[in-house]
């Protein structure tokens, strides 16, 4: 296990701020499957969280020992629940540059650039133009809710059980309106 300088630490951590934990070690602890996890998400991502369920600090920092010790990683943090570790992934082999494809020469492929027939040839198609594409709004929308439904609950059934009132007959209400009735 080795220790980082202050500088590289404070990267790192900075680094793993918006890391979310990819590795949780329960009540079971430290096993066989946890440290393959945990080799495997190193070896992918150089730099990870790890959630620890154990109420006990000393536990905690006694299983970042043991697994600093078998997967040669380093301690970045330790705050909380949460260890940080970090080793350095594998060298990578220098890529090569892809080679440029050659021209084709097949019959096919000369058909390909030839133009279709009715077509007059030294001029090329247009390219397709998407028809759903929508142009940008010059000034800001109004924002919609999220749902369509009412922001607060509807009321409560009238207490004592009581009903509404009955419906009048349409001519009554037509002389309510009226004032004189």
């Amino acid at each position: 296990m080795e220790t980082l300088a202050p500088a590289r630490r404070r990267a790192l951590r900075a680094k793993a701020h918006h890391l979310h934990p990819v590795v949780s070690i329960g009540q079971h602890g430290l096993t066989p499957a946890v440290l393959h996890e945990l080799d495997v998400n190193l070896l992918a991502h150089e730099l990870i969280k790890v959630r620890v369920f154990s109420d006990q600090r000393d536990e905690r920092d006694a299983m970042l020992q043991r697994i600093c010790a078998a997967l040669d990683a380093t301690p970045v943090q330790h705050i909380g629940k949460l260890l940080v570790l970090w080793r350095e992934g594998p060298e990578k082999p220098p890529a090569t540059a892809p080679r440029p494809k050659a021209a084709p020469h097949s019959a096919s492929a000369r058909r390909a650039r030839e133009p279709a027939p009715g077509e007059p040839r030294g001029k090329r198609r247009p390219a397709a133009r998407p028809t759903n594409k929508t142009m940008a709004k010059s000034t800001p929308q109004a924002r919609r809710p999220r749902t369509p439904t009412a922001r607060t609950t509807a009321r409560p059934p009238a207490a004592g059980g009581a009903r509404p009132p009955a419906a009048k007959p349409p001519g009554e209400r037509a002389r309510r309106r009226r004032g004189n009735g």
